[in-house]
């Protein structure tokens, strides 16, 4: 059993980190969030693996357990707003980088239901309905959510598409 989890840990690990990144927008929350899911999940991993898919049972864990951590009041360390500065090798690294970090700010704008909601529909290509199930919500609320957040989303100026200067 320890053996398969841990195969399981190294085959998903990162793609479950890359989700908890996008709901949390912290890495270290994220490490938090993905230890705190696979540690409450682990001790049905044999049942549920004979079920069904234990990713998808480690993922509801992972997604319940971000609701309920954002339903505190306190919400633990915060993060500094000065970060030290990082020379990359390459100028398109550093573009990309500024879109990522515009990505990870606009979302940081949305509610963390909507956040939640636009990660499962876009970043993990579920469906309305699997994102529903994955939420433990209503068709309804899904939509709901999805709507309001691609509207703060396409509003925010962060997301601009702006016209490069070598098509000017």
């Amino acid at each position: 059993m320890q053996e398969s989890f841990d195969a399981f840990v190294a085959a998903r690990g990162s793609s479950l980190w890359r989700s908890a990144w996008l709901l949390t927008g912290d890495s270290g929350l994220a490490e938090d969030l993905v230890q705190t899911a696979l540690a409450k999940a682990w001790p049905r991993f044999e049942k549920v693996s004979k079920r069904g898919s234990f990713e998808a049972y480690v993922r509801r864990t992972m997604f319940t357990t971000y609701a309920t951590w954002w339903r505190r009041k306190w919400r633990g360390e915060q993060p500094t707003q000065t970060l030290p500065d990082r020379e990359t090798a390459e100028p398109h690294e550093s573009q990309s980088a500024a879109i990522r970090l515009d990505v990870q700010t606009a979302l940081a704008t949305l509610s963390p239901g909507q956040r939640a909601v636009v990660v499962l529909r876009y970043f993990d290509d579920l469906t309305e309905t699997e994102t529903a199930n994955q939420l433990g919500c209503s068709l309804g609320t899904v939509k709901t959510h999805h709507a309001r957040a691609i509207r703060a989303l396409r509003g925010s100026p962060l997301l601009q598409m702006t016209e490069p200067e070598d098509a000017r």
